[in-house]
């Protein structure tokens, strides 16, 4: 019998997001962020929409 080993992706934080927006402003991509926080390209994305954490570009 085969066992789940999945977990769930860790909570991101505004200091995350701070540093995520960085990145992002320096040209990298998306999905290469989202493999180093080990989350969903999409949880980037909403960071760089502002759709999580609000404010966050404003404090790079």
């Amino acid at each position: 019998m085969a066992f789940d080993t999945r977990k769930p992706s860790p909570k991101l934080t505004f200091k995350d997001a701070v540093k995520i927006q960085r990145r992002l402003k320096q040209g990298e991509f998306q999905n290469r962020i989202a493999a180093d926080y080990d989350v969903n390209p999409g949880r980037i994305s909403e960071i760089k929409t502002g759709k999580t954490f609000p404010g966050s570009e404003a404090a790079v």
